[in-house]
């Protein structure tokens, strides 16, 4: 496991250069992103990848100072950063170590600093936990393309999703979503490994916050896997991804009807 540490000159003034750089870096295989402070108008990023034969590539592209890391560097990092969250209505996100009370009518996420991507800091998992919490009836089956932590399968369970599908290919994610659920006492979803293993007409909401070139990919699976009437919740891309990937969902039968960004990012709901 090693880190780059990154400075993006201008992103103070332009907050778009640092979202570009960091959708890169999770294209890339990235860990996890800490933002340190700022130097001037450059934004300082350290990143952590797990494959240390990435790092020489990495480094010709980024540039940027490498290191060693372990768990305990992110870690660290994270419970330094990370603070409570009170997303959409209903939705109380909180660090694990954190004893702040919960607000009244709101359901309790606990995260912590593992590796898996999900602590609801991101714009993309806000916007997703919104939806969910716009769209979630109780007793709906939910599933969750590119689990990472389990956040947004967890949200629904606690929001009433009678049933949900987790789907995750990195076993490293699919490790820790299963040590989240198991904590935070919701009933355990059904592990699947990609979208493919998802029977058809299963799921009344499917949510995906991945990256823009498999939303697109994947857009007949998310027709296929959506009951009648369903709705697909799809993040992890920025407003120049939309058009392709609007165009891939309406070649697939399906219709955007909805759109929603948080600076640069974009969520797109979408019904069969």
């Amino acid at each position: 496991m090693f880190s780059i540490d990154l400075e993006c000159h201008g992103a103070v003034t332009d907050p778009a250069k640092k979202d570009l750089l960091i959708a890169d870096l999770w294209e890339e295989g990235c860990t996890g992103i800490v933002e340190l402070p700022d130097a001037g108008d450059a934004a300082n990023l350290r990143v952590f990848f797990d494959d240390d034969a990435l790092a020489s590539g990495l480094q010709l592209r980024f540039g940027g100072e490498v290191r060693p890391a372990d768990v305990r560097d992110w870690v660290a990092f994270a419970r330094e950063h990370l603070q409570p969250m009170e997303i959409g209505e209903r939705i109380f996100v909180v660090p694990e170590w954190r004893d702040d009370a919960t607000p009244s009518r709101r359901v309790r996420i606990e995260v912590n600093a593992g590796l898996a991507f999900g602590t609801g800091a991101h714009e993309t998992t806000r916007l997703c936990l919104e939806a969910i919490e716009r769209h979630l009836r109780p007793g709906m089956s939910v599933a969750d393309v590119g689990t990472g932590s389990g956040i947004l399968s967890e949200a629904a369970l606690k929001l009433g999703a009678g049933r949900a599908f987790a789907c995750d290919t990195d076993h490293g994610a699919v490790v820790v979503a299963r040590e989240n659920f198991e904590r935070a006492r919701v009933p355990v979803p059904a592990f699947v490994g990609s979208a493919d293993s998802i029977a058809s007409g299963t799921a009344d909401i499917v949510v995906a916050n991945i990256s823009p070139a498999w939303i697109a990919e994947l857009a007949p699976e998310w027709m296929r896997i959506l009951k009648p009437g369903g709705v697909a919740i799809l993040s992890g891309f920025e407003a120049a991804d939309v058009a392709v990937i609007s165009a891939a969902i309406a070649k697939a039968g399906g219709h955007v009807a909805g759109q929603f960004g948080e600076r640069d990012w974009r969520m797109l709901e979408v019904i069969r």
